[in-house]
């Protein structure tokens, strides 16, 4: 691919006019000096060099150092009780004290249920399941947990990860993490286990049943319709194979023999089910909630919790660029998360060219250059302009609650 044959000439333009070093600051800093200090970055240089533990005293620190090293990738980590530097001379006394609580979703993990990519393969159709990850997890996040400050950013090939950035959640403890991240996670079993979900008890708990709403309203038209997840013969083996009971096996491979498409078989199924339930049978009790759980098991989110779970886990930092793609690892919001497509996400090599092509463009205003007139910021040259402007306007949300925060406590202490 020439976007990495080239990435290494192509990065010294990039951090020098694109990467949002002061933004990236205000981030990671919280407004405390100490935390930015005490920041585990990683970096891979080219030639899968990996260098661990590194932290900075401040912006122009660390701008030095990545315009110097020009990492292929970036990974950001925990803020510890000591700078990340003196890991090896602090030994058993280093440990993190704070980390953003993140969420993984990676598209090879819907291998499994997606009909039309495998693999590093993403197109259009399999995005949604990408879409739908990120609507239902910030909505549980924001409605559950009472998370305000969630920052959602693609990663740069496949999938998308999850920063959630609130005081209460950076400073959650691993076990905390583990039960937040269980909460949200209910597929359940790996390549051997065909049925994933398993709803206990007679009512399906709020947030399982708020997410199957926003399921609900997509399930026919994307996953029994433009995945056609029941139109092949081998799906429909795929789908049998999830019912350990053979007698629903036989029945619904008898039903589904009669039906010419995918969403003939969907109805068929649900119709057959729930009609079963409705003769008292206590062999039906136990799937009860069967259309449900298929559902779910076709579509819920699949959450890599190992990396929720551990504050000693790195993750791929925003505004980084792939190495494999060239794309930059953008945020984007829950909101527009359907109007997101990773094919129109700026590479490193189009980002440039939109600088140049600008800046030949106003030429002769350049030259001409009044010193009193501001200059035009280089990203907003470029088709990154966009997602900055979403970064910016989530820094910006986190300033004023800290201040408003500082201005409380502050009249408080007056009030003593």
């Amino acid at each position: 691919m020439e976007e990495l044959e080239n990435l290494g000439d192509l990065l010294p333009t990039y951090y020098a006019r694109l990467f949002p070093f002061h933004d990236y600051y205000r981030w990671l800093s919280y407004g405390n000096v100490n935390t930015f200090n005490n920041r585990e970055f990683s970096f891979t240089l080219q030639g899968d060099v990996y260098i661990r533990f590194q932290s900075f005293k401040n912006v122009k620190e660390l701008e030095l150092q990545i315009r110097r090293l020009l990492p292929v990738k970036i990974d950001v980590g925990a803020v510890y009780n000591y700078s990340p530097k003196e890991q090896k001379m602090r030994g058993t006394n280093f440990h993190p004290v704070e980390k953003e609580l993140v969420f993984d979703i990676d598209m090879t993990d819907y291998d499994e249920i997606r009909t039309c990519c495998s693999g590093a393969d993403i197109c259009a159709s399999c995005w949604k399941f990408m879409a739908l990850a990120c609507k239902i997890l910030d909505t549980a996040l924001r409605s559950d947990f009472g998370y305000k400050h969630i920052l959602w950013v693609f990663s740069g090939r496949r999938g998308i990860h999850c920063w959630v950035c609130d005081p209460c959640a950076r400073t959650l403890t691993a076990r905390e993490r583990g039960a937040v991240a269980e909460y949200l996670q209910i597929i359940d079993g790996g390549e051997y286990m065909k049925k994933k979900v398993n709803l206990p008890g007679d009512k399906i708990h709020h947030s399982i049943k708020r997410a199957l709403e926003t399921i609900e309203a997509v399930f026919v038209p994307f996953c029994i319709e433009e995945q056609n997840i029941l139109g092949t013969d081998d799906g429909v083996e795929k789908f049998l194979q999830i019912f350990n009971d053979d007698e629903i096996k036989q029945e619904l491979k008898s039903l589904f023999g009669q039906c010419n498409s995918s969403k003939d078989r969907w109805n068929v199924f649900v119709k057959h089910i729930r009609s079963k339930k409705t003769t008292g049978d206590k062999k039906w009790y136990q799937y009860r909630h069967l259309v449900e759980e298929i559902m779910l098991q076709y579509s819920y989110p699949r959450l890599d919790i190992a990396v929720s779970k551990g504050m000693n886990h790195l993750l791929k930092s925003p505004f980084c660029i792939h190495p494999k793609t060239g794309k930059v690892c953008i945020p984007f919001t829950a909101n527009t998360v359907d109007k997101f497509h990773p094919d129109k996400v700026p590479t490193i090599k189009t980002l440039i060219e939109e600088i140049n092509e600008y800046d030949l463009k106003d030429k002769t205003e350049q030259e001409t250059y009044d010193l009193n007139t501001k200059r035009i910021k280089d990203y907003k040259k470029t088709s990154l302009n966009k997602s900055l402007h979403i970064f910016q306007e989530f820094l910006r949300n986190m300033e004023v609650e800290r201040k408003e925060q500082r201005l409380k406590e502050n009249d408080e202490k007056m009030e003593f």
